[in-house]
């Protein structure tokens, strides 16, 4: 990944519009280089990169005639620039014929954005494609990782695999291992937490009481789910706890709240109230990395295990911290 952002510029708020009589007809890269205030040809691609929607449709045709009524939304990245994800061999950890693993980077995207294609996996899947000949299928990520936690993510070369894959991931069959730095001092040495999760108002997922596993959600038509981790403590100081976690079950956001429940919210984490700073550096992000991924070949049946060195963005707090990663 390139670390410099391309196109720098203040955040925007997204626009909305409804196509009028008189806009019906023309192309739509110049109704989007008129509402968005943009050169012709930065419209056009804005419109590539996959940021405008027709009725809640993805349009990246710029010479589309669009109609009256038609519902125009234009995005553009919360950040205010674009970051594309180029997969490099460097961030390749292990591949055979029918498998590949990333050591995905901070802030790569697992799914498209509203705003962009370019700066997710997907994408730079489809572009690693185009460099091997020899890869006729689609490469399909068998499971995400949140934008900002990295580590290893396995890669399906082979439709053929899909289903065991996801087989594994349901039954429990993946081993997964990450490491996170918590706020503050957690003084068991490790201990299980058991929740209830789900999505709350507005939709953000958030904790939910043990006793609620199974009732319908207050907003929504689902259940609350069933949420278990374990955690061991690797160090402590009196700012941080360095831990392994362990999920048992698989939920959106699943350490992260299990930690912010416990009063120790994953450091970086801007979302549930980590903390933000060092000696009054910022925390690039939150400091949670999927360090570990061991399972049973769904091919060969050969015991594989998966390891992910730690971005070069942990090593600043953990030196602030006199913390070592003890190896593993």
């Amino acid at each position: 990944m390139n670390d410099q952002s391309e196109n720098q510029e203040p955040p925007r708020p997204k626009i909305e519009h409804v196509i009028d009589d008189e806009e019906a007809g023309l192309r739509l890269e110049q109704i989007v280089a008129k509402w968005a205030e943009l050169a012709p040809a930065a419209a056009h691609a804005l419109i590539e990169r996959g940021a405008v929607w027709i009725d809640r449709q993805r349009v990246r045709q710029a010479d589309l005639t669009v109609t009256s009524g038609a519902q125009l939304v234009i995005h553009f990245p919360p950040g205010g620039s674009y970051t594309p994800v180029t997969i490099t061999p460097d961030d390749i950890l292990w591949e055979d014929r029918w498998l590949l693993a990333l050591n995905k980077r901070p802030g790569w995207h697992s799914n498209y954005t509203p705003w962009d294609i370019r700066g997710a996996i997907p994408y730079a899947l489809t572009e690693l494609v185009k460099d091997r000949p020899w890869q006729k299928a689609p490469l399909h990520m068998a499971h995400q990782l949140d934008r900002d936690t990295s580590g290893v993510l396995l890669v399906s070369k082979d439709p053929g695999i899909n289903r065991a894959l996801q087989e594994l991931f349901i039954s429990g069959g993946m081993k997964k291992r990450y490491l996170a730095l918590a706020t503050g001092t957690i003084e068991r040495d490790s201990f299980q937490v058991e929740t209830g999760h789900g999505r709350g108002q507005g939709g953000l997922f958030r904790i939910y009481p043990l006793e609620a596993v199974g009732q319908k959600l207050p907003y929504g038509s689902q259940r609350v789910k069933l949420m278990q981790t374990r955690f061991e403590v690797v160090a402590r100081t009196e700012q941080a706890t360095l831990v392994h976690a362990q999920p048992i079950t698989g939920r959106t956001h699943q350490i992260r709240l299990h930690l912010a429940h416990l009063g120790h919210p994953i450091l970086g984490d801007a979302r549930y109230n980590g903390l933000l700073t060092l000696d009054d550096t910022p925390i690039p992000h939150h400091l949670l990395h999927a360090a570990q991924l061991g399972f049973s070949h769904p091919v060969t049946h050969q015991p594989i295990l998966l390891r992910a060195p730690l971005p070069a963005t942990w090593r600043s707090s953990l030196e602030k911290l006199s913390l070592t990663v003890p190896e593993t």
